[in-house]
């Protein structure tokens, strides 16, 4: 039996520093397209953009002389309506959430709480002592914080037992792969470069794109979101 695959890409991802980023917002897409039906898609956007880039990003499309090349790709009739998916968190409340969950109270410090929670630094408060040699024993495969593990575990759970094509992602070593295993239907993980692999540079434009949006606030592109979010 052929198992689907569906190629992976994010947005905004610094592991598990999640306060204190760049970003608000950890958008990771995954699509529903092989290379050779990214292919097209891609060549049309190189037509309406005219970008001599050789490998699009989501910059490309959130420029405003090209909103409605934006406007075309997420929406109804574009080429990924139905064949995309995104798993979008907010850094900070899943920080505040995690903590909450652990240790049963809410964060004092939202910095601190991320460092706790990372078992980071050499002056971590005695109550949590047992959690940071808990996570110490097996930070890959015990990681409370890295979102990537949820988001892959949703692209799965979304589209069903399937094979992933990732970025390339020093994050997913065989152990986290390992997890993954444990809590979803994954089946093989391989690793390719966007530049090369179409359905890649699309997951990335839609991972980038909808992080924007929604961090932005853009009431105009904003409704073209909840197809994506869709659980």
């Amino acid at each position: 039996m052929t198992v689907l695959e569906i190629a992976c890409d994010e947005s905004g991802y610094e592991g598990e520093k999640l306060i204190g980023s760049t970003t608000r917002f950890f958008a990771h897409a995954s699509v529903r397209l092989s290379g050779a039906e990214a292919a097209p898609v891609l060549a049309e956007l190189r037509a309406r953009i005219r970008s001599p880039a050789t490998q699009y990003k989501a910059t490309h499309l959130l420029r405003a002389k090209h909103r409605p090349v934006l406007e075309w790709f997420l929406g109804a009739t574009g080429p990924v309506h139905g064949h995309g998916h995104v798993f979008l968190l907010d850094k900070a409340a899943f920080v505040r959430s995690q903590f909450a969950v652990i240790f049963g109270f809410g964060p004092p410090d939202l910095a601190l709480a991320n460092s706790v929670l990372r078992a980071r630094g050499t002056d971590s408060p005695a109550w949590a002592a047992p959690f940071r040699e808990w996570l110490l024993a097996d930070p890959v495969g015990r990681s409370v914080l890295d979102p990537l593990v949820p988001a892959i575990v949703a692209a799965v759970e979304h589209w069903g037992p399937a094979d992933v094509a990732h970025d390339r992602q020093t994050q997913l070593p065989p152990r986290r792969v390992e997890v993954l295993r444990e809590r979803c239907e994954l089946g093989g993980l391989r690793f390719l470069d966007a530049e090369s692999h179409p359905q890649i540079q699309i997951a990335d434009i839609l991972a980038g794109t909808v992080r924007r949006i929604t961090e932005d606030g853009d009431t105009g592109l904003a409704h073209l979101l909840p197809p994506y979010l869709a659980v």
